[in-house]
Order: C-alpha cells, then structure tokens, then sequence
C-alpha cells in the first residue's frame, strides 16, 4: 500500500507550540483591534485624540508587549510548522513539494477573502505569497537558515533608520488627516460597499511598492528562524537542548527590553521605529515562544497556560473570527463604534472576545478534531476529506 499523506494527529502534538500559537492569535488581536477600530494606527493622528494619561499608558503597554511581537511569533510558527510538514511527509517517503505548494496556495485564497472582505491588516495573503520562498530553504543547513534570517532583518532596517535618523527634525509631520477622516466616513457611516471600497484604499496603502520590501524583509526571517528550531529540534525535544533553549532566551529578552522598551527612555523616536519593530519585534518573538517551551516544563506554568492550546489548535478559525468579529462590532452594518473605542476599552473587549474563543475552542475540540476552517484547509491540501467529528470514544 502506498503511504498517504495526512494532517498531524492528536498524540504527536507538543502543548507548548499549541500554546505558541494561541499567544500568539492574543497578541495579534491586541494590535488589531485598535487599528479595526480607527484609522490612526494606518494614518496618525492618535496622539492628538488620545490624550489621557491611561489612553497613552495603555498604548505605551501595547507597542512594547505586543507590537510587531506577535505577527512575527505567528511568523515563526508558520515557518516551523511548515518544515515539520515537510519531514513528516519525506518520513513516509512522499513528495512533500506538491503538498506544500497546495498549502499555500490555499492560505492566499483564504488571504485575499479575509483582506478584501473583511479586514485589510490580513497577515494570511503575505504568508502563502511569501510562504514559496521557503522552498529554496528546504535542504539547506541550519546555520544558512539562521545567517540568511539575521542578513535580511539587517539589508533594509539599518540604512533605512539611518536615513531616517538624518531626517528626524521633519518626521512628526507625517501623517495624513484627509486620508483618516475619509476612513472614519466610510467605516462608520458607509454602506457595505464604501466599507469595502475603504477596506480595499487601506490595503493598497498598507500593500505599496514601498512597504512590500519591508514586510518581506520582516515576515521572511520569521520563517527561516521558526525553521532553524525546527531543524535544530529545540521544541521537539525541549529537554535534550534545555542549554540552547535558556542561552536563547537569555539573549531574546535582552535584545526585546533594549530594543521595545530602550527607546522610551529617550522619548521613543520615530526614526528608531524600524529597529524596535524588526530588532525587537524579532527578538520578543523568539522570547515568547521560548517563555512558553520553559514555562511548560513546570506544574503551575503548564497549568496557567494550557488553556492557550485550545485557540493554537484553532488558530485559522480564531484569527478569523476575531476579524468577523470586529467587522460587526466597529464598522456602520454592525454597532459602528468605529473611532469610538478608546485604548483602554479596546484592551477589555480583546480580553473579554479571546476569553470567549478560549472556552469555545475547547468545546469545540471535544467533539472535533479540527476547528473548521483548519479542515477545510487539510482537505484541500491532502485532497482528501478529513474526518472532522471525534468519536465517543475520543470525546469523553
């Protein structure tokens, strides 16, 4: 009998990068629902309607916990569950090429409806394009990983910072009000139409020839770095690299407080921007999923985040329904709290909605074996139909 490729089975999962994930579908949903909920995120002008001391608190707590951390902790993930992929199959001595390529050409079809239709700070689209770069990695060693990883995160970020730095004196005139004023119109008072018409001026702004290089540039070493630990079998086999695992994480969490939170201490400049986000949002990703492998090998750590790996198994279906979510809450055809939603109340209704999707993944996996869209993603992918529901004997 020929083998046949298929999806991970539940006895070969490793918690803690279940966990991984699920932190980081939080982290992300941190950040995105003040930039859901108005336009100063994508166009300035934040400073000038925040202004209260807990609302800059709050956005100080934010950029440094969780801006530019978690999409490239999700990064990671994606690059490591990508090369786990790929061993699995050349273990059943299978053409894992085909396979992986289906993948991802899938993942873009879930992006461009999740970008155009919902939300146009969609990660998805940029994974599955980005996501074929990774095929001239597959066979090569770990330390080409990890210097081409390092040589991408530094071509663009440092000439660019110091261009930036010798332009500092005129960066605070940046911003564009017209450009927010006609998102808060559309967004809060439009039809579904200018909502999309809106969605879709958002993404080419964020989507341009300028920015595209940069998001590369930051997405691409995420995978190779996620790679590089898998290759190197740190999550894998925890125990066996425990001294690789804490040098690591040693190294991450100084370069994370140096690089997200030193910047404060000389008023947070924004020419050093691109160093905090790709420097530092590097680092703190590769801290946090560190933190989680160490945290697990602990009674109370396992216990306090165990309950991550419900929404890290779902993560697709969670990120999306975050996205479904927020749709219905800020924008017009919803309760269109759009440019309502203060920082600190944008925190509560992050908390309180993952909250929700914590103990509504773990319902759900009780009697599936997948969240929804992570079946349709493996049927599609193996071109077989998965078996989604669990049987008695697995759901009790």
């Amino acid at each position: 009998m020929e083998p046949q490729a298929s999806p991970l089975q539940d006895k070969e999962r490793l918690s803690w990068i279940d966990a991984s994930r699920g932190l980081a579908i939080l982290g992300i949903f941190m950040v995105n629902v003040p930039a859901f909920n108005a336009p100063y995120f994508l166009y300035g002008g934040g400073e000038f309607v925040w202004t209260s001391t807990t609302s800059q608190a709050v956005q100080t707590f934010i950029d440094i916990f969780f801006q530019a951390s978690f999409y490239t902790l999700f990064s990671l993930m994606f690059g490591f569950g990508i090369f786990m992929m790929k061993e699995r199959l050349e273990l059943k001595n299978m053409n894992y090429r085909p396979i992986i390529f289906r993948r991802l050409l899938i993942l873009i079809g879930f992006g461009a409806v999740h970008a155009f239709l919902i939300w146009h700070g969609d990660i998805l689209l940029s994974y599955g394009v980005f996501g074929f770069i990774l095929f001239t990695f597959f066979n090569v060693k770990p330390a080409t990983l990890l210097i081409s990883a390092f040589s991408m995160l530094g071509v663009l970020v440092i000439p660019l910072t110091l261009g930036l730095y010798a332009l500092r004196d005129s960066l605070g005139a940046l911003g564009n009000s017209q450009a927010a004023e006609e998102a808060i119109r559309n967004y809060g008072e439009g039809n579904l139409m200018d909502i999309w018409q809106q969605n879709l001026t958002d993404w080419t702004y964020s989507n341009n020839a300028g920015t595209i290089p940069l998001l590369a540039l930051s997405l691409i070493p995420m995978f190779l770095i996620g790679a590089y630990i898998a290759k190197r079998r740190w999550l894998h086999e925890p125990e066996v690299h425990l001294t690789s695992i804490k040098k690591w994480w040693v190294v991450t969490g100084v370069l994370f407080i140096l690089f997200k939170a030193g910047p404060y201490v000389i008023g947070n400049p924004e020419w050093f921007q691109l160093l905090q986000d790709n420097i530092g949002g590097s680092a703190s990703a590769v801290f946090y999923v560190l933190s989680i492998t160490l945290a697990f090998r602990t009674s109370f750590g396992r216990k306090v985040i165990y309950p991550l790996t419900f929404v890290g198994r779902m993560s697709l279906s969670n990120y999306i329904l975050q996205s479904v979510i927020s749709f219905f809450l800020f924008y017009s055809v919803g309760f269109g709290w759009y440019g309502e939603v203060t920082p600190l109340l944008s925190v509560l209704i992050v908390l309180i909605i993952f909250s929700m999707q914590v103990a509504g993944s773990k319902a759900w996996l009780k009697k599936y074996r997948y969240g929804p869209l992570e079946w349709l993603w493996r049927t599609l992918t193996y071109r077989k139909k998965q078996p989604l529901k669990r049987s008695t004997r697995q759901a009790s």
